[in-house]
């Protein structure tokens, strides 16, 4: 995370103020390094206030443990594996508790596969077609991307991340052909959104994709989906777009 996109974390939750946040490692295969790493982001932006809190799947938590979920000012999902996360915290108390807290005025965010978890429709990162294809999504099909339930903070907007850096236009436009209630939202590496209501504001160094296809049908011929009138938006640092959220 550049610094700026720190400092913004660290204003707009508060934790400068008295509060605190805590980092979700879950998603990652090296959740104590996920903790570290995150912490010294903040650290050098002179906020040392944020803690680690590991859950391991179908382990029994403690009111303390859910409380301090619920009364931090931020919560922050490390990189990762999103698949991993929500497999781990999926139906748990953990999962209802952090959007108790959102619901009460904490900030929720994430890099990476923290930002992918956002999602009620979660894009996985596989392809159903051609499981373990190294070339990575170099079709546009049906029935193609593996997409499961998210976390779900965004109800209506699917995210995809590293976008522009690993090329995965293609991975969502098949995902917005097939979701046309759903705006698509590729984050590109060292840039984040910040969603406040129905508002999206770009945050970082480099653009965001928009993509909306919901005045749109898609047609379907032998598996290839086609569609006329879709929008692409590239969004810069600094600009904002609406959501329905």
């Amino acid at each position: 995370m550049p610094p700026a996109m720190v400092d913004k974390i660290i204003e707009v939750s508060g934790i400068s103020k008295g509060s605190y946040g805590i980092i979700l490692p879950m998603a990652s295969i090296e959740p104590d390094t996920a903790i570290i790493d995150t912490k010294n982001d903040f650290i050098k932006q002179g906020c040392s206030n944020i803690y680690g809190l590991r859950y391991s799947k179908g382990q029994q938590v403690t009111q303390t443990f859910i409380d301090s979920i619920r009364n931090a000012a931020l919560i922050y999902i490390s990189g990762g594996d999103q698949s991993r996360f929500m497999d781990i915290i999926a139906g748990t108390p953990v999962q209802k508790t952090i959007h108790e807290a959102f619901e009460n005025g904490s900030l929720i965010c994430g890099t990476s596969a923290g930002a992918a978890v956002m999602s009620k429709k979660m894009i996985t990162g596989n392809e159903l077609k051609y499981p373990g294809d190294s070339s990575n999504f170099n079709s546009i099909e049906t029935n193609n991307i593996e997409i499961i339930e998210g976390l779900g903070m965004l109800k209506t907007v699917i995210i995809d991340q590293h976008f522009i850096k690993r090329k995965r236009l293609n991975r969502l436009i098949s995902v917005c052909l097939e979701n046309p209630e759903n705006m698509c939202v590729g984050i590109d590496e060292s840039t984040a959104i910040l969603v406040d209501r129905n508002k999206a504001t770009v945050y970082g160094l480099r653009q965001v994709i928009v993509l909306h296809h919901s005045a749109s049908a898609t047609k379907i011929k032998n598996g290839l989906p086609g569609a006329r009138n879709l929008r692409l938006d590239v969004c810069l640092p600094g600009e904002s777009f609406q959501i329905n959220n």
